[in-house]
C-alpha cells in the first residue's frame, strides 16, 4: 500500500473509531507497519489539517474531532502577531513544532486583509531565540509525556557525573529561563528535575507509567503556572 493510500485509510479508521479512538499498536497491526511509521503518518495527517485528538496513558489512544477543519477565525491583526512572536521565542518549549503547525493553521484562515497587517506588523518584530535542543531528544520527550510511557535518559549532571536513568514523566517546566523535565526517577526512587539541555540521549520504553501525578511535584516555583489558556 503506497503511503498515500495508507494516509487515507488511516484517516477513515479513526473516523470510524468514533469516541472511542484507537491505538497507534493496533493501527499499526492493522496496516502491517511500525508504531513509530503510524505516528508518523498520523503527524502528516494533523499537518495536513486533520483534527485528530490524542489520549494518553492505558486504554487511550487517537482519533478525529468531530469537526475537521478550523471555522473563520476572528483575529486583530496584533494578536496573530502575539501568537507568531510566541511560538517564535520558544523553540525549546515542549510541542512548539506542533504550536507552529498550529498558527500557520490559524493564519491560514484569517480573511486577507488582517493577514496582510499581520504580516507587515510581524516585520516590526525580530526573534533572535538560542538554538533549539536536539529535535531527536525532543521528540522522545514529548512522545514520552504524551503517551505516559517510561523515558530512558543518559543525563549529565550540573557536577559532571553521568547516568542512565528511567524515568516517568509528569510534566514539563520553564524556570529561570531553563526547561526541565521532571518525572519519578526509577534510580532514586524519587521525583527529581532533569535540565533538558543536559539530556544527552533520550528513548521511549514500553513500558508504561505508574500514575505519579503533578500534585507529587511540590509547590510549583514563584509564578509558575499550567498553559491551558483559561483564565484564573
Amino acid at each position: 500500500m503506497r503511503r498515500s493510500e495508507r494516509l487515507h485509510a488511516i484517516s477513515e479508521t479513526l473516523r470510524r473509531a468514533g469516541a472511542r479512538g484507537i491505538s497507534a499498536e493496533r493501527l499499526a497491526r492493522e496496516f502491517e507497519v511500525s508504531v513509530r511509521t503510524v505516528k508518523r503518518d498520523l503527524d502528516a495527517l494533523e499537518s495536513s489539517g486533520a483534527a485528530i485528538w490524542s489520549r494518553p496513558g492505558p486504554g487511550g489512544g487517537y482519533g478525529l474531532t468531530n469537526s475537521g477543519s478550523l471555522p473563520p477565525v476572528t483575529l486583530s491583526p496584533a494578536q496573530a502577531v502575539a501568537l507568531m512572536a510566541a511560538v517564535s521565542a520558544a523553540p525549546d518549549a515542549p510541542y512548539a513544532d506542533r504550536a507552529a503547525a498550529g498558527v500557520r493553521k490559524i493564519l491560514d484562515v484569517l480573511d486577507p486583509r488582517t493577514r496582510g497587517q499581520a504580516d507587515e506588523l510581524a516585520d516590526r518584530i525580530w526573534v533572535n531565540a538560542r538554538p533549539s535542543s536536539s529535535r531527536v531528544i525532543k521528540s522522545a520527550l514529548e512522545e514520552a509525556m504524551a503517551e505516559q510511557r517510561v523515558i530512558r535518559i543518559r543525563y549529565t549532571s550540573r557536577d559532571g557525573a553521568t547516568t542512565t536513568r528511567d524515568v516517568e514523566p509528569v510534566l514539563f517546566a520553564s524556570t529561570n529561563g531553563k526547561w526541565y523535565l521532571v518525572g519519578w526517577c526509577h534510580l532514586r526512587d524519587a521525583m527529581r528535575w532533569f535540565a533538558i539541555s543536559r539530556i544527552e540521549r533520550a528513548s521511549v520504553t514500553q513500558a508504561s507509567c505508574s500514575g505519579h501525578m503533578v500534585d507529587e511535584v511540590g509547590e510549583p516555583p514563584e509564578n509558575a503556572r499550567p498553559v491551558h489558556g483559561r483564565g484564573e
